[in-house]
């Protein structure tokens, strides 16, 4: 068996006399097998990119009926939306989807990339900020495409990937909250470490800013996406000598927790604190109040993610692939002007 390369043709015999092993070996790493040793797999795999081997036909023998998706951790109301989006598209390419859970919000653990290797799946959605450029090449090696969902991070320019439009999602919310009359907000956000909190929060920032407001240090916090969080920081917020008038939190369970915060303070929404979430998740709709919040089409990034990857198993495209998606604001319930302003509801 060979395979062309740009310039070259390698063969299997070459790479096996190189690496050292036999043909049997460089079979069972092509194929997924366990029974390898970690150095001698890394030792094959990295001849294997070095010399530009790709399968002859490799996208019709690593071809399934599957579609992996692959999270971090499964949230059980926003990780649906992406759910859904890939499920969709799937069905109607007549495919199915499988479902893995691994790593941390940043990559998948290690033993994750063997799983794919024996599942052989026609393409792999990720939900991470990045992609090991070891990973990428153990994929490109089996002709296994991937595209990143970037709701959480910045992939590499290299990386294919669906993402939106985080730095105006925070400006319009913050603008939102300056027409109506506030000048005390507040940013509640996601980890200092990931791409999407900092560009909601620089979106805030550069709303203050040109509004002319100032921007008192304490009023940022960073900390996690969850409920929690945002309970804990809303909490602290409201009970500032002088507290904000309005939270933008950066995603709706955040902004729930804010909302819980604000009860338990004997405080009003919107009457006594406004309260803007992100992301728009069903839950959004039926909380009380209803919440203001920026729309993140994450259905529609799962779907497009999806064709993305399907698109990718056919075709190798003369430049990487990369989708940024609008936000926008929907203006609910949790937003009034502040006490005392003459629009004051």
């Amino acid at each position: 068996m060979d395979s062309e390369a740009p310039g070259e043709r390698v063969t299997l015999a070459e790479v096996a006399g190189e690496a050292g092993v036999s043909l049997s070996t460089i079979s069972k790493v092509l194929n997924g097998r366990a029974d390898v040793s970690a150095a001698t797999r890394t030792r094959v795999e990295t001849l294997l990119a070095d010399r530009g081997y790709v399968r002859r036909h490799g996208r019709a023998e690593a071809r399934t009926d599957l579609i992996e998706l692959v999270f971090p951790e499964l949230d059980p109301i926003w990780s649906m939306e992406l759910i859904d989006g890939v499920e969709t598209v799937a069905k109607e390419h007549g495919l199915s989807v499988v479902l893995t859970v691994s790593g941390n919000r940043h990559a998948p653990d290690p033993d994750w990339i063997e799983g794919v290797m024996r599942r052989r799946p026609i393409g792999i959605v990720l939900v991470f900020a990045e992609l090991a450029p070891e990973y990428r090449e153990r994929l490109r090696s089996r002709a296994i495409p991937f595209v990143i969902i970037d709701p959480a991070g910045d992939p590499s320019p290299d990386a294919p990937s669906v993402g939106s439009a985080n730095w105006s999602g925070g400006l319009m919310a913050t603008r939102h909250l300056i027409d109506l009359g506030h000048r005390r907000i507040a940013a509640i956000t996601g980890p200092e470490d990931m791409m999407c909190s900092l560009a909601r929060v620089d979106g805030y920032r550069s709303a203050m800013n040109s509004a002319g407001l100032p921007i008192d240090p304490a009023w940022i916090r960073f900390g996690d996406f969850h409920v929690s969080g945002g309970r804990d920081h809303a909490r602290e917020l409201l009970a500032l000598d002088e507290p904000p008038t309005a939270i933008f939190a950066g995603s709706d369970l955040q902004a729930v927790g804010a909302l819980d915060a604000a009860r338990v303070a004997g405080l009003r929404v919107p009457e006594d604190v406004s309260i803007v979430g992100y992301d728009d998740i069903p839950l959004a709709r039926w909380v009380t109040p209803r919440l203001t919040t920026v729309h993140q089409p994450l259905k529609r990034m799962g779907e497009e993610a999806a064709r993305l990857v399907i698109r990718l198993s056919d075709e190798t495209p003369a430049t990487t692939p990369r989708m940024d998606l609008a936000t926008s604001l929907v203006v609910r319930e949790s937003t009034a002007p502040p006490a005392g302003t003459p629009a004051a509801r």
